[in-house]
């Protein structure tokens, strides 16, 4: 047992990704947690006060960052092309990645789920081409944050599916 409540499983990896400020102190953690961060910046370089960019998380020891989180696409108006160019900011910093994709309540309930996910991926790959392949990608059911709704295992199982077979296709 690595931490309280994490146990290694073969062939899979746990990474903790952590709000800027606490990046330095989880420089010291259990080995077999990978460290992550929760944004970044699409520039890698200029007067973007306040942004932190792919070069500056490498060096706190982050191998992965989170892209394209359902808040952020809300609350700070982030779309399908931000996230394609934070994801390829992303990789040329060595960094992998994850590149959230997730459909609202109404959107599922019009039958629009993989419509919605495949314009979300489809903008990344347009952005990235074949780096597509290099992307992890994390299923977000935006309808279920924070409102008391879950997505059933069935659920999540078939949107997975789709997600892979659309990554297949292209």
């Amino acid at each position: 047992q690595l931490v309280d409540g994490i146990v290694p499983v073969a062939g899979v990896e746990v990474v903790l990704c952590a709000p800027f400020p606490y990046l330095a102190q989880l420089g010291e953690r259990p080995t077999g947690i990978a460290l992550g961060a929760q944004n970044l910046s699409e520039h890698a370089s200029g007067a973007y006060t306040g942004e932190v960019s792919a070069a500056m998380l490498a060096e706190f020891g982050c191998g992965y960052v989170i892209v394209g989180h359902s808040e952020r696409r809300a609350l700070f108006a982030e779309g399908d092309r931000t996230v394609g160019l934070k994801a390829r900011a992303a990789l040329q910093a060595d960094l992998l990645p994850i590149v959230c994709v997730g459909e609202t309540l109404e959107e599922r309930a019009r039958g629009e789920v993989m419509d919605v996910i495949g314009r979300q991926l489809g903008e990344v790959e347009s952005v990235l081409g074949a780096d597509l392949a290099r992307i992890l990608v994390a299923y977000e059911p935006v309808w279920a944050i924070g409102t008391g709704q879950a997505a059933t295992v069935a659920q999540v199982a078939e949107v997975h599916g789709a997600i892979r077979a659309w990554l297949e296709q292209h």
